[in-house]
């Protein structure tokens, strides 16, 4: 790690009630490193962390609850995936947009080290150019929250040429595992086996989705934000590998042999077409390299599902 261990500034986590800011939180506490973990509301997480509430338009509690200065911010908040509030756009361009502006100078107020934000492969929309696809591929987004995160990505990239600041975004792709909750075709499948439940989708059989395990996600979000330089604004991040949902369904039933999993033909009504995208950048500059593969990441979910259906820690 480059940075300065003898500081006592926070790292600032937004969306730390989320999967991805929620385990990013954990990763620093593990490391004994300073942070202020924040979401819309005030919580506690099982592994006892706290979780302060603010919003991410509420400047003034904002700049209240760093008024000692921070370290670096590592932005996740953010209304997360093209099937999340689809109902009220406005709510979208105030909470994903402003709000990353919001963060943004916030963070060039505080001069902080580094700012990190959260992207998505979703920035791209449909990509059928022949893959691996790099970061400078045009971006031409096919939902809301997809253009959600070119605007803020691109606001980020200008705050780091007008500002001086350190910064980049960090696109992930569909992100699973330990702690996710909201819609995820991953967990569906395991929690149907678990039930003796047959699965059935009416479409996926051939249709493609880049996977990316929780804890490789946040290895690549603690890289961006400890890197000695950033020698690019955006990085793809990926567990490197594109699979169609039907061979998804043939790892789950290789977990699980009783599975019964049925899945037709056709895209994903509510996600985009994607070849490959190439993490080279990544590895190149930060040192990137997924670690959990995508049978072992079924695996390590299956065992968080089962241990929360049985009460267990």
């Amino acid at each position: 790690m480059t940075f300065d261990r003898t500081t006592t500034k926070p790292v600032l986590v937004t969306g730390a009630a989320g999967l991805v800011g929620r385990t990013l939180a954990r990763r620093l506490a593990d490391r004994q490193r300073a942070f202020i973990a924040l979401d819309r509301t005030a919580s506690v997480t099982e592994d006892g962390i706290e979780i302060v509430g603010c919003d991410l338009v509420d400047v003034h509690r904002m700049y209240a609850l760093t008024r000692e200065g921070i370290d670096s911010v590592v932005h996740c908040g953010a209304f997360s995936g093209p099937m999340v509030a689809r109902d009220t756009p406005h709510a979208m361009v105030q909470v994903n947009i402003v709000g990353t502006a919001n963060m943004l100078e916030l963070a060039r107020v505080h001069e902080a080290r580094r700012f990190v934000y959260c992207s998505s492969t979703s920035a791209y929309g449909v990509v059928r150019s022949p893959g691996p696809i790099a970061e400078d591929c045009l971006l031409q987004p096919a939902s809301l929250y997809g253009a959600s995160k070119v605007a803020s990505e691109y606001i980020t990239t200008s705050y780091a040429q007008q500002y001086g600041l350190s910064a980049a975004s960090v696109r992930l792709s569909w992100v699973y595992g330990p702690g996710r909750t909201t819609d995820c075709v991953v967990r569906t499948m395991i929690e149907d086996a678990l039930a003796a439940r047959p699965t059935r989708m009416a479409f996926g059989a051939d249709f493609p989705r880049q996977f990316i395990h929780v804890d490789d996600a946040v290895d690549g979000l603690l890289q961006a934000l400890d890197a000695e330089s950033l020698p690019r604004t955006t990085y793809n991040v990926t567990g490197d590998t594109r699979v169609t949902l039907g061979e998804l369904a043939q790892l789950v039933r290789h977990v699980f042999p009783t599975a019964d999993i049925v899945l037709q033909p056709g895209p994903d009504p509510v996600d985009e077409f994607q070849e490959q995208f190439s993490i080279e950048a990544a590895r190149r500059d930060l040192g990137y390299e997924p670690r959990v593969s995508l049978e072992q990441g079924i695996r390590s979910y299956a065992e968080w599902i089962e241990a929360r259906r049985s009460g267990r820690p």
